[in-house]
């Protein structure tokens, strides 16, 4: 029996803007996928945390604050650690074009950089949780 995907959505560290994370969970939930927002300053261990007391299917990260490679590379490393480096872990925001390989590198597995339409957003994480 098919069940609705879970996608946690989060701001990871101080960045306090949190407009196109929460368009893109609005287009995420519109699409059918069950959305959780855990809002704004969180830390990469709280976004690991809730991920897995959620039991969710994807991780969106939106940051802003030019600390991506750090905050980004804690999350996946403490995702490892938990035995979570299944769940696809997905960026978005401000991001240097030229950090995107050492993002993929770490295992992020798309970063969405700002005016992505929010239509291909939807589209990549229903193509990761289609057995879902």
């Amino acid at each position: 029996m098919n069940r609705k995907a879970r996608i946690l959505i989060a701001k990871v560290g101080l960045d306090g803007h949190d407009v196109g994370a929460r368009v893109v969970a609005r287009a995420l939930a519109d699409a059918g996928m069950e959305v959780i927002y855990t809002g704004l300053r969180q830390t990469p261990r709280q976004i690991v945390t809730a991920a897995l007391e959620e039991a969710v299917d994807a991780i969106g990260i939106s940051i802003l604050s030019g600390a991506h490679l750090t905050l980004l590379g804690e999350v996946t490393r403490l995702m490892d650690h938990q035995k979570a480096g299944d769940i696809p872990l997905v960026a978005g925001g401000i991001i240097p074009v030229e950090d995107i390989p050492a993002l993929k590198e770490m295992g992020v597995r798309e970063i969405f950089l700002p005016a992505t339409p929010t239509d291909e957003i939807v589209e990549f994480f229903k193509s990761l949780v289609q057995k879902v």
